[in-house]
């Protein structure tokens, strides 16, 4: 590792954040050229990193500390320079498939939503059958937005087009162009915001339909904002800690999560508690991934 990276965690002892020691690689990625709303994503990956430092290498919940099950080492962020669009995606794509031939577990953090498509489609590649699972406020779908295809807005559409299986949590914002797109295609599966609030039966809905093997991408607006209120474009009603957690647990015993993201946070600034949650939600789903 070079001492210029920061360790995820602020892990020190080099047989647990060294790249080829650790089986699961956190990738920086920090691009941001779309954001329509509130505009500061690009700074999102590195404050996760930041307040990584202060969460606790000790998981209650799993009574583990995962980093010494797995190791986990970051890479530098990506530079995008003036690539911006399609051909940011294939960057994203190459790095990303890099990391996936080393056999790494991948974990990306994102600034707009729009690299998930990088993402998946390297993951496409090496797992054909894969499916991908989307915690979110809106649902991405909009065959362009602003005049381009490869806006935020539009990253799930994109993906629709490769053709996996979908599954939608937590939507409460589309446009009508987006709601009449999931009414005609048998590839996205969507449980709205207001249809999930009253009682936990929607997890084991989900679950029941999931594939064995699933990607993860994880819209930081997803959450309500009393939780992640530090977003682009923040909608009210959203996903609660606990009852995700539990969901998310239930998700990575149920299928074999080859990957997933986190994107769209939006720091107000490098002590941010929202970033310092989604910290706490990356190590958290690492060790579901790493528990017996």
């Amino acid at each position: 590792m070079d001492g210029k990276i920061p360790h995820f965690l602020g892990i020190t002892e080099s047989k647990w954040s060294n790249y080829d020691t650790s089986s699961c690689i956190v990738q920086q990625i920090p691009y941001e050229h779309t954001s329509s709303y509130k505009q500061g994503s690009a700074h999102g990956p590195h404050t996760i990193i930041e307040n990584s430092q202060y969460v606790e290498f000790y998981d209650i919940e799993l009574d583990q500390e995962t980093y010494k099950k797995c190791g986990i080492a970051c890479t530098k962020p990506l530079i995008f320079g003036e690539t911006i669009n399609q051909d940011a995606m294939h960057l994203i794509h190459a790095k990303t498939s890099k990391l996936l031939k080393d056999n790494k577990f991948v974990v990306s953090l994102g600034a707009e939503h729009t690299v998930t498509y990088g993402i998946f489609k390297a993951f496409q590649e090496k797992y054909q059958d894969i499916g991908i699972l989307q915690l979110d406020a809106h649902s991405d779908l909009r065959l362009s937005y602003n005049g381009n295809e490869w806006s935020h807005a539009s990253v799930m559409a994109r993906i629709h087009e490769l053709k996996p299986e979908i599954f939608q949590v937590g939507i409460r914002a589309q446009s009508i162009e987006e709601n009449q797109l999931i009414q005609n295609s048998s590839n996205i599966h969507t449980w709205y915001a207001h249809q999930i609030w009253e009682d936990n039966q929607w997890m084991d809905e989900v679950i029941e339909k999931l594939p064995e093997i699933l990607y993860i991408t994880i819209d930081t607006d997803g959450f309500d904002p009393s939780i992640c209120p530090s977003v682009g474009t923040a909608e009210p009603g959203g996903l609660l800690w606990y009852p995700t957690l539990q969901f998310l647990r239930k998700v990575f015993k149920k299928c074999d999560v080859k990957g997933f993201d986190i994107v769209e946070l939006n720091p107000k600034s490098q002590d941010d508690i929202t970033a310092y949650h989604m910290a706490q939600l990356c190590y958290k789903l690492i060790g579901y991934k790493y528990s017996d």
